[in-house]
């Protein structure tokens, strides 16, 4: 009787065992949610950390300010606002990327020196005719800050805003301070190819992947160090951020940082989508989902649709869509396509769906589409886009995606080991 019930009570030590066990595993997930809870509500980005723990970073110096309207914490506090109202530190100047410290100049407008209605600040474009501050821009400026928030694709200029800034603060003996902000793509994948150097324009300065998984921070260490700027260089590093957090995972409003960039959804699709402006075909400019609506006049949406969604791409749905642009490519006219939709942001290879989109429209509509003219060294704007010349020609001589993307393999393994040596999170 007692052998009895010492193996009844082992038999049940083990079963409890059991489901502990399993009931742990089975709530994994939940705990590695409860930490990225945790996470999120101890999130500060780089200008928080830079007002509550940092401030010894600019304190008592003369700051000139590169930003635009996604310069702001969490409470949508714009920086100029916080750094003009701080008497620890003297804001003497600010610095306009393309469309603007106020953002309300369109893709490739130049905007001119002006002064600030907020704050009588002097404001100098960095975009059109002078795209590195020049040593008059920067006279009685102890410290340039870099506060702006990226999408996380090579060919988006404010990243090479950010790099002339640099050479300019080295040249000038002047400190050069970036805010870090999130990749709000995540810091984990990236998409090829790497740009090549003979394709090096103001859309893609350096040899990275169109889609290079780094916070701007990271970016800022990658160019001084691997480009040889050689600034005397800080980064301001966010509170809690993970490489696995997309934007839509931290407790951060969205600001626009462009006119066509208005949703987070309109960023995912960005790396691919935003091929078709090296192409005749509209990229939804001058619509209410730039980047999302594709189409032209030549276009049958019904067939589109069906033949992309054909090709099973992970993430995104394509529906048959008609626009008429109000302004860009085919203003006026009505265009037809597709509209993306994005499914699943994660599973999302933005670049291949964007050369599955251009691969299906040239070989559907041969007659009608075209890549955007070469220049006199026989250079489309596709080829600085993509980065290279032979993704156009393997299109027109009828190469598959997946051929074309095995071509990266090589490059991209090289880029990610480069990488690696400067990421902060």
């Amino acid at each position: 009787m007692k052998k009895r019930y010492v193996a009844l009570l082992l038999a049940a030590v083990m079963v409890l065992s059991s489901f502990t066990l399993a009931f742990a595993q089975g709530n994994g997930s939940s705990q590695g949610q409860g930490n990225k809870e945790g996470h999120k509500k101890q999130f500060q980005l780089g200008v928080e950390v830079l007002l509550e723990d940092q401030f010894d970073v600019i304190e008592g110096k003369n700051v000139g300010l590169i930003t635009n309207p996604t310069g702001v914490d969490r409470s949508l506090t714009s920086i100029v606002d916080l750094l003009h109202d701080d008497d620890r530190v003297n804001l003497v100047s600010l610095y306009g990327p393309e469309h603007g410290v106020r953002g309300d100049a369109q893709a490739g407008d130049w905007v001119p020196f002006y002064t600030d209605e907020v704050t009588d600040l002097p404001v100098y474009s960095l975009y059109g005719e002078t795209r590195q501050p020049t040593a008059e821009m920067l006279e009685g400026v102890d410290v340039l800050l870099f506060d702006i928030q990226d999408v996380g694709t090579r060919f988006y200029t404010y990243i090479y805003t950010m790099a002339y800034a640099m050479e300019a603060a080295e040249e000038n003996d002047i400190e050069f301070v970036v805010l870090d902000r999130p990749n709000p793509l995540g810091g984990l994948d990236v998409e090829g190819p790497v740009l090549e150097d003979k394709y090096s324009s103001f859309v893609g300065l350096y040899p990275i992947p169109l889609r290079h998984g780094m916070t701007v921070g990271e970016l800022a260490l990658y160019f001084n160090e691997e480009f040889d700027i050689h600034a005397d260089l800080t980064v301001v590093e966010m509170n809690r951020w993970n490489r696995s957090f997309t934007y839509d995972d931290l407790p951060l409003e969205w600001v626009a940082p462009s006119p066509n960039m208005p949703t987070t959804d309109t960023a995912f699709v960005y790396p691919g989508a935003a091929l078709i402006e090296g192409t005749n075909v509209s990229e939804g400019r001058g619509t209410t989902k730039p980047f999302e609506f594709i189409g032209a006049p030549f276009m049958n949406s019904t067939e589109l649709s069906r033949e992309l969604n054909a090709e099973d791409i992970d993430g995104v749905t394509f529906r048959a869509a008609s626009f008429t642009p109000s302004f860009s490519k085919h203003a006026g006219e009505l265009s037809h396509g597709v509209q993306i939709h994005v499914t699943d942001a994660e599973s999302l290879n933005s670049v291949e769906m964007g050369l599955h989109l251009v691969k299906k429209i040239h070989d559907l509509y041969p007659e009608d589409f075209e890549f955007r003219e070469e220049n006199e060294s026989g250079i489309s704007f596709f080829d600085q886009l993509i980065g290279n010349g032979e993704v156009r020609s393997q299109i027109e001589e009828g190469l598959s995606v997946e051929e074309i993307m095995a071509d990266w393999d090589e490059e991209m393994a090289d880029f990610e080991e480069k990488r690696q040596n400067y990421l902060l999170y």
